[in-house]
């Protein structure tokens, strides 16, 4: 049995900063379901996301002296976002900055940057973990044979669906509050229209969150975040019949793309972990309750558990605990803003207002030929 010090679970956005990130002194194993070592061919399966990098991803991008490679950008630059209450039939643009980007590339992109001596094992699936005096035994299926190795910690980056997580809780009989779970749709359409705006789209009969739509390089994203109640397919579908009935056209069905996300209604329901499992990202419960975004906080909370990791391992896991405390205060500072956004009477008298909005109608536009 292979011995390590880390073994990561997940190569998105925090499981790879931390890989890239952890002391070369240090034997670390980092697993990914997905076929990363492969050539993307357009066929393997995609993450299901709207592909933005917002400006707290951005900022978190600088702060660690990277740049973006230009061919991972993708057309339209975003330089708006169209604020629509769909059932209050209210309109209005706000300046932001957003990446538009491709987000396999982008993952890919990080993977790149992990330096040699990390060793990966990709369509690997995590399959358990149990504890002995050394650390951890960690169990997982690659090409459909059962794989082990030890490791003093356990590291789950695997996204809002964390099996770590799920096992953690288990095994100290944890009754913390979990973030709220959503169902997230995406479906994809051929668009020949140019959009130059990321849409928001409100509507309290849909879901108590939100759903977008994202110009792409000729093609239009549809997606939205729904409560889990077992009519998530029919909700989609009345989504797109409103939008119809507002003037909205939609284009060639290319894919539909699904995932789960996280949605953290108190400080409570962001886990860090304990002494032998940690957590990052959306696995710990870091994705913002306002808008969903998550980059940033992946990025965060990997480069503060990675700093914490190489002043030792002894202690870990209480310096990381320590310093997310930050995470906790943002995401309660972010939860009181969502009332604004996320209240129809608010959000009625926010849109109405004009307060930092761009000059525009408050009446929806449809936009011919596009969602």
């Amino acid at each position: 049995m292979n011995h390590y010090d880390l073994v990561i679970i997940g190569a998105g956005p925090s499981g790879a900063n931390l890989a890239r990130l952890i002391s070369p002194d240090l034997k670390v194993l980092l697993l990914d379901k997905r076929l990363l070592s492969d050539p993307f061919n357009g066929s393997t399966s995609r993450k299901c996301c709207g592909g933005l990098l917002a400006p707290d991803a951005q900022k978190m991008i600088a702060s660690m002296g990277l740049g973006i490679p230009k061919d991972i950008l993708v057309s339209p630059q975003l330089f708006s976002v169209r604020t629509i209450d769909l059932d209050q039939n209210l309109q209005r643009d706000y300046q932001r900055y957003y990446y538009n980007m491709d987000r396999e590339k982008f993952d890919r992109w990080l993977i790149s940057l992990i330096p040699e001596h990390v060793d990966r094992s990709f369509g690997a699936v995590f399959r358990h973990y149990q504890e002995d005096n050394d650390g951890l035994i960690v169990e997982y299926f690659q090409s459909g044979a059962l794989c082990k190795v030890h490791t003093k910690v356990l590291i789950g980056a695997d996204g809002a669906n964390s099996k770590v997580r799920a096992l953690m809780r288990k095994h100290r009989g944890d009754q913390s509050p979990l973030p709220k779970k959503y169902i997230s749709i995406q479906q994809v359409f051929s668009c020949n229209a140019t959009v130059p705006y990321y849409t928001a789209l409100f509507d309290a009969t849909l879901t108590d969150f939100y759903a977008w739509t994202i110009p792409k390089d000729g093609e239009h994203l549809l997606g939205a975040a729904l409560e889990i109640n077992g009519h998530e397919w029919e909700t989609f579908k009345r989504l797109k019949e409103k939008l119809t009935a507002k003037g909205y056209e939609f284009g060639r069905l290319l894919r539909t793309e699904g995932a789960f996300i996280n949605r953290p209604l108190s400080p409570a329901s962001f886990d860090s972990g304990n002494d032998k499992v940690l957590l990052i990202g959306e696995a710990a419960g870091a994705i913002s309750p306002s808008s969903a975004e998550g980059i940033s906080y992946a990025l965060k909370t990997s480069l503060m558990l990675a700093e914490s990791i190489n002043e030792g391992m002894a202690g870990c896991a209480k310096r990381y605990a320590r310093n997310a405390l930050a995470i906790k205060k943002n995401l309660f500072l972010k939860r009181l803003k969502s009332p604004a956004m996320y209240q129809p009477t608010l959000r009625k008298l926010a849109i109405q207002s004009g307060l930092m909005g761009l000059k525009s109608p408050v009446h929806i536009i449809p936009v011919n030929g596009a969602v």
